[in-house]
């Protein structure tokens, strides 16, 4: 059985860039202030509690994919750990979770450009293809808007030759 994905459509593709239009999603998240490695542990643990039945109903939900997480700000170590939630519920149909620290909203990423890689998503690894994305942005006359995303799709233990992972920017 497959992971569910969000929708989009690929709107042009430039090589290793793709510039793709998001439908509005239904997200659970928890900002974590802890460095990118601690952050990304920190924030799955806390929305795969909520999401394995850490909610008001004891609720289990479907994993899907990918992880996504952003760094809040520049220069602290804060940062938003996202899962999306099943196409099938509506914001007001999930439960409520039990943790604090972990949030519902509905989310729009729009338009965004995106560049893929395998191997683990490390700090050094997201910040290199961040550099590469953004400098094909600026060669295509695009604006980014916000910080950059990483997107995850696989579990812990899939090895580095079989992971995917890609860096997403909202554009305008």
């Amino acid at each position: 059985m497959a992971i569910e994905k969000p929708d989009y459509k690929v709107i042009q593709n430039y090589g290793k860039v793709e510039i793709r239009e998001y439908k509005p999603m239904v997200i659970a998240k928890t900002n974590v202030h802890q460095s990118y490695e601690a952050a990304q542990s920190e924030g799955f643990r806390r929305i795969a509690n909520y999401i394995f039945g850490g909610n008001d109903k004891k609720m289990s939900i479907a994993m899907t994919a990918p992880v996504i997480s952003r760094k809040l700000s520049t220069d602290l170590e804060e940062h938003e750990i996202l899962f999306v939630m099943p196409k099938e519920y509506a914001k007001s149909m999930l439960p409520q979770p039990i943790l604090d620290h972990v949030k519902l909203e509905e989310r729009s990423l729009n338009r965004v450009a995106v560049i893929q890689f395998g191997g683990w998503a490390t700090q050094d690894r997201v910040a290199d293809y961040q550099k590469k994305l953004e400098t094909r942005i600026n060669e295509l006359s695009l604006s980014k808007i916000g910080n950059f995303m990483v997107a995850q799709y696989n579990s812990p233990w899939a090895l580095p030759p079989f992971r995917h992972n890609e860096i997403l920017v909202q554009i305008k």
